[in-house]
């Protein structure tokens, strides 16, 4: 049995955080994986997605300029060597990330780890006691429970693909889907977005995500809401996808991609060994992000109850849990002006309140900005902004932005919330022209 002050299950970014910051204070932290280490970000989700990205950007500035700046033809990406940059990002980063760990005096164990009691964890042969045990194991694509499951990968497994077939059916409305069937389009796929419901992208802001629906049909995705997937069968070579709406339907495809949301990965750590309680969402936590049924617990990132699962939200969390086990509780996660994005082409960014929540006292300044400037000179058919300020306060409280460089314009408004800043503090600041930020001042 060897004991430590701090033993840390996960090594993504609210696992890592957690490590650095508390070996950095001069407590002894063990750090535990059974994937490769650097976790869901920078392995299997934001950083190589990000990269993929980039490729079809190259392709959408192609052939939305090509008429206008004189190209001579289309292009696709080549699918297998794009597969091939990405993995410069991806197959170097676990063992520096191990290096980095022991090269500070943290000790890396690989392996499953599981509770053997409420402050003992398992790890393979090895037993490994915490004063604080930190569970930041992440998420996984949540089980979809339909016949058929096994012919459908996860979006781990899209970005392996050595080839992307010809027609792709991605299974729900959300970021991946609708990310990884923008990037198919580019490069030569034709992808079928099948939505149980009716409102796809349910996290943002629903007058938005209409414009990024259309956006997104104009690169050849078909969308289909209402359509509620029943059974896949394997038929030679392809894949029969049926779904129910008001009749029953077929769709005949190379591929089926789980795009279907994730749930936290906390099925394999006996967390009823730990007396650690779980909550629908996951690991169930009070403010100070410790478990309340056993006190030598913290869990931060996509396997807790809080927060929504975002790389920077991991990052705070992990940075909470930290500064509680060396300085006892006396920190809070601050979710004010957390924004999100999407990655379409072009990007949907939000941050604050949507439609849903606005009332009365509230101002919405809705914009289409698809003859703007800064979307014009692109040939971007697709732009809009929604900003929403409290008449009271000249606070504000939600920010809507679809189009070029929409992930870094977001970020003005998040700062601003986050920092109190009022809504005209922010239209009459001055930024760069031109620019879309140049753009803030017209949106608001």
């Amino acid at each position: 049995m060897k004991k430590y002050d701090v033993v840390v299950i996960g090594t993504g970014t609210a696992g890592s955080t957690v490590a650095h910051k508390c070996n950095s204070a001069g407590k002894n932290v063990a750090i535990i994986d059974h994937r490769p280490f650097g976790g869901t970000c920078a392995l299997r989700g934001c950083d190589p997605k990000k990269v993929l990205v980039g490729g079809a950007e190259l392709v959408d500035w192609n052939n939305r300029m090509k008429e206008t700046a004189g190209l001579d033809r289309d292009t696709t990406i080549n699918w297998t060597s794009l597969i091939s940059f990405k993995r410069t990002f991806t197959q170097a980063f676990p063992d520096m990330i191990e290096k980095n760990f022991t090269s500070h005096g943290i000790d890396a164990y690989h392996g499953l780890a599981c509770f053997s009691d409420d402050k003992t964890i398992e790890v393979g042969d090895d037993q490994i006691e915490g004063d604080y045990i930190v569970i930041a194991t992440g998420s996984k694509p949540r089980e979809l429970n339909i016949l058929g499951e096994e012919h459908i990968i996860t979006s781990d497994e899209f970005m392996e693909l050595e080839n992307l077939p010809g027609n792709v059916v991605f299974l729900g409305g959300g970021y991946i889907s609708f990310e990884f069937a923008n990037i198919a389009a580019r490069a030569g796929s034709k992808p079928l977005i099948l939505q149980r419901g009716e409102n796809p992208l349910k996290t943002f802001d629903s007058d938005m995500v209409d414009v990024a629906v259309e956006a997104s049909k104009d690169a050849g995705i078909d969308v289909l809401t209402g359509h509620k997937v029943t059974k896949i069968e394997k038929k030679g070579n392809l894949y029969e996808v049926t779904t129910e709406n008001e009749k029953q339907n077929t769709f005949t495809t190379d591929l089926v991609v789980h795009g279907g949301g994730r749930s936290a990965n906390i099925d394999e750590l006996g967390l009823d060994k730990g007396n650690v309680e779980v909550h629908k969402k996951g690991i169930a936590v009070n403010e100070y992000m410790q478990s309340p049924s056993n006190p030598r617990v913290y869990a931060a990132g996509d396997c807790t109850e809080e927060g929504p699962q975002l790389t920077p939200v991991a990052g705070l969390q992990g940075d909470t849990v930290a500064e509680n086990i060396i300085k006892g509780n006396n920190k809070q996660v601050d979710y004010t002006g957390i924004p999100a994005v999407v990655f379409t082409l072009p990007p949907l960014a939000s941050v604050g309140i949507t439609k849903d929540d606005v009332k009365d006292t509230h101002e919405v300044i809705y914009n289409d900005r698809s003859s703007w400037y800064s979307s014009k000179r692109l040939n971007f058919n697709h732009a809009a902004s929604k900003i929403i300020i409290d008449k009271q306060t000249d606070k504000i409280l939600g920010a809507h932005i679809l189009g070029p460089e929409a992930e870094e314009v977001i970020n003005i408004f998040a700062m601003a919330m986050r920092y109190g800043l009022n809504a005209s503090d922010v239209k009459n600041a001055v930024f760069t022209y031109p620019s879309v930020c140049s753009d803030i001042e017209h949106m608001m």
